[in-house]
């Protein structure tokens, strides 16, 4: 059910984590969206709520009607509506005509399953089969996970995957078991090492997560970049500069302009510049590339493919670890409640933005949805995957209003 948003755009627009990256070629404004009747009053609607259920549901249907098994569909929905629901919209919907247009093409395997290659009790080393990436996520976490509960900790890469959605997803499977959970993929190049001018390491992105008491938890989410390439390709559209420390020109220096980062340029490690501490996201970078593409023989930098590119398959490196707390120091869940209060409980600097602790705003963000009673879309991504719908054969689209 499509229901139109009660707060002004404007609002909406301060209130929720807004990382929708709004699909196409051209500048989008909301004079370009349709007007809609809200009591009696016509008004420019840019954005629409959708229930979670019919979101995934459209994004099933979508992957079967190019071939998709069942189940690699629904793991492939799960993660893209997951990451619409805490507020990264550039891993959600947006995305769903990527992983159409990979199997569609054969770039990306839809039949069979993860293989095992060689294990030990803690260990193993997955081939991925060329399959969809939260089909391969899911079945080495769960893996791991197994390990976990056996001896303690599991650690389990991957190669032969694809892109996987948020990273978070995997890492929070642990959490269901009282353990702690870490994932890790490499991405394609897109970020320039500190002092280089040459895109050669990806935005590589790292999560931890960590349970709390009474279902809280710690959620790190993050890439080792300054920010998201979509956000870049966004401020260009739209014709605005970017904030300096996102990335920099073709000769490796930082600059604000949006089109020399994307011709020729590229984005910057977490910290920016060397001189405010650029290299130590290099490094962050560089060492999930250790425990994905060389860890698992999966390919890595330069070597990877480029972003969109389907000439040839990604063969992505992912990395999975679960550690189960109680084979360590007791009371784990106790202390790391009393951790993140500790940070919460700090007087802010700023009255009205509280101190927050990673995954507090994710939850913030689930709660409006929650509130909204679905997840809000802009109209233009709506628009977009309905069009991507009808070209596959998939008449049931998702609503607008």
């Amino acid at each position: 059910m499509t229901t139109p948003l009660k707060e002004n755009l404007s609002s909406l627009k301060n209130k929720l984590v807004d990382h929708q990256q709004i699909p196409g070629n051209t500048e989008h404004t909301e004079a370009d969206t349709p007007a809609v009747k809200v009591q009696s009053k016509s008004v420019n609607m840019t954005r629409c709520v959708i229930k979670k259920s019919e979101v995934q549901s459209f994004i099933e249907r979508c992957m079967l009607a190019v071939g998709t098994q069942a189940h690699h569909a629904r793991s492939l929905a799960e993660v893209l509506v997951e990451g619409d629901h805490r507020g990264h919209g550039s891993h959600g919907l947006n995305r769903m005509d990527m992983y159409v247009n990979d199997v569609k093409s054969g770039i990306c395997a839809k039949d069979g399953e993860p293989v095992v290659e060689k294990q030990t009790a803690a260990t193993a080393l997955v081939d991925g089969k060329n399959l969809l990436g939260p089909v391969v996520g899911n079945f080495c976490m769960q893996l791991a996970i197994e390990k976990a509960k056996e001896v303690g900790i599991g650690w389990v890469v991957a190669h032969g995957s694809n892109h996987y959605g948020i990273a978070g997803y995997y890492a929070m499977q642990a959490l269901k078991e009282n353990m702690i959970g870490m994932s890790f993929t490499n991405t394609s190049p897109l970020v320039v090492p500190t002092r280089a001018k040459a895109c050669t390491i990806g935005t590589n992105p790292i999560s931890v997560a960590a349970p709390g008491n009474d279902g809280d938890s710690f959620v790190l989410d993050m890439a080792t970049s300054a920010v998201a390439l979509g956000k870049v390709e966004l401020h260009a559209r739209r014709e605005e500069s970017i904030p300096e420390g996102w990335g920099c020109d073709s000769k490796g220096k930082i600059t604000t302009d949006p089109k020399e980062v994307l011709n020729g340029g590229g984005l910057v490690p977490i910290g920016g510049s060397e001189a405010t501490g650029g290299y130590k996201g290099y490094g962050l970078g560089m060492m999930v590339e250790i425990f994905c593409g060389i860890l698992a023989g999966a390919q890595y930098s330069k070597h990877i493919r480029m972003w969109k590119e389907t000439g040839r398959v990604a063969n992505l490196g992912q990395c999975f670890v679960a550690i189960n707390p109680d084979n360590f120091h007791p009371d784990f869940k106790d202390r790391m409640s009393d951790l993140m209060s500790i940070q919460r409980d700090l007087e802010p600097s700023d009255q009205g933005t509280p101190v927050l602790v990673a995954g507090d705003p994710e939850r913030e963000n689930m709660r409006k949805c929650e509130e909204m009673g679905g997840i809000p879309y802009h109209i233009n991504v709506v628009n977009f995957v309905n069009e991507c719908a009808k070209q596959i054969g998939v008449s049931k689209l998702l609503p607008t209003v």
